[in-house]
């Protein structure tokens, strides 16, 4: 699947412009803060509902405009299936092929995309939420099952918080406990699964950027070798105390280690980022040889911290991969540039792309 057509209006600091892509490689390029990033920007807003940069979707709205709107045709197995998003402060709207869209779940199986961008290093250094994102990213697009007990899970959850912040009696908060641990358990096995056969892609990867091992761990959320039921059992004091939920998989979290050393210590931003960009580049192989769906990749300044010989081997492994590529570039001369079988080419100047190939 591919996204072959896209138009967009008021986003970012692009008032209107409608571009055919190429079905391999797209190579984009242009001076900074010309408007590059916010075109691959664009694309994972089409596939996410939401933006790689910001939580905060009102900022993409270009100043002055009421709403934004995106409107993409995509190549799924010959047949072109139109979708589009519209954005406003008033909320957010997707429709495919003239029928609404019910959830960003279901908008991301249209177009699956990922994107490694200059803050990817954030997956190593920032909290366990980003590593969970990323894990439960890959869950989702090859267990069908996941979204509903992920759903399942996290309306469990809220209702015990809530009835914990209320200091409502024991049997009331405890009434949301067999839920919570039927999901929970449900929601962890799928993630231990997944995370078996995404480990070994990982390993691979990382050797190649890296040069050496990069070993990722899980934990559930609550103590290894503990059942859920216990653990919950086990901290209903400091739950009641604290007014919160300690253990089930919301907890959850990736230790990630290079050469035997937890990677968040490394002093490099250039080795965190190659380590984040082989955890990303690994998942999309594992996901493609589970049969999931090829995802779009947005590489956006891959030449951004990184020495012309490990730009060299991330754009290597990237060309491995079998899906839709789009890549910015500040210098698109560059030697390693000079690798991508580019399709078509557009140059971007204060928000306007014009096409060059």
């Amino acid at each position: 699947m591919s996204l072959r057509r896209l138009e967009v209006r008021d986003f970012r600091c692009i008032a209107s412009t409608d571009l055919e892509f190429g079905g391999r490689c797209n190579l984009i390029s242009g001076a900074n803060a010309s408007g590059k990033t916010s075109l691959l920007e664009a694309i994972f807003f089409l596939g996410r509902g939401r933006s790689f940069r910001t939580a905060r979707n009102e900022t993409l709205i270009r100043k002055g405009a009421e709403e934004l709107l995106l409107t993409g045709r995509f190549d799924a197995g010959g047949s072109v299936r139109p979708v589009g998003v519209r954005y406003s402060r008033e909320g957010f709207e997707a429709r495919a092929a003239g029928n609404r869209v019910g959830s960003l779940a279901e908008l991301a199986t249209i177009l699956p995309v990922q994107a490694i961008d200059p803050e990817v290093h954030r997956l190593v250094e920032e909290g366990p939420q980003e590593r969970r994102r990323y894990l439960d990213w890959g869950v989702f697009h090859v267990e069908p099952r996941f979204v509903e007990q992920w759903r399942r899970y996290q309306r469990a959850l809220k209702q015990r918080n809530a009835a914990l912040r209320a200091e409502a009696p024991e049997r009331v908060v405890r009434a949301w406990d067999p839920e919570l641990l039927e999901s929970g358990h449900s929601l962890a096995t799928s993630r231990r699964e997944y995370f078996a056969k995404l480990q070994p892609h990982v390993a691979a990867v990382g050797q190649r950027l890296l040069g050496t091992t990069i070993e990722l761990a899980l934990s559930d959320g609550w103590a290894a070798g503990t059942e859920l039921r216990n653990a919950v059992e086990h901290s209903w004091p400091r739950d009641r105390e604290r007014r919160t939920t300690h253990a089930g998989p919301h907890r959850a979290d990736l230790s990630i280690r290079v050469a035997g050393d937890l990677a968040k210590h490394r002093v490099s931003r250039g080795q965190q980022k190659l380590t984040a960009s082989a955890m990303l580049l690994g998942q999309l192989m594992c996901d493609d040889a589970l049969g999931s769906p090829t995802a779009a990749l947005l590489v956006d300044d891959p030449a951004a911290e990184l020495d012309a010989a490990n730009l060299e081997r991330l754009i290597a492994v990237v060309l491995d991969l079998p899906g839709q590529l789009f890549v910015t570039a500040l210098d698109p001369d560059m030697a390693a540039f000079q690798r991508l079988p580019v399709t078509r080419r557009f140059h971007v100047e204060h928000g306007k792309i014009t096409p060059l190939l």
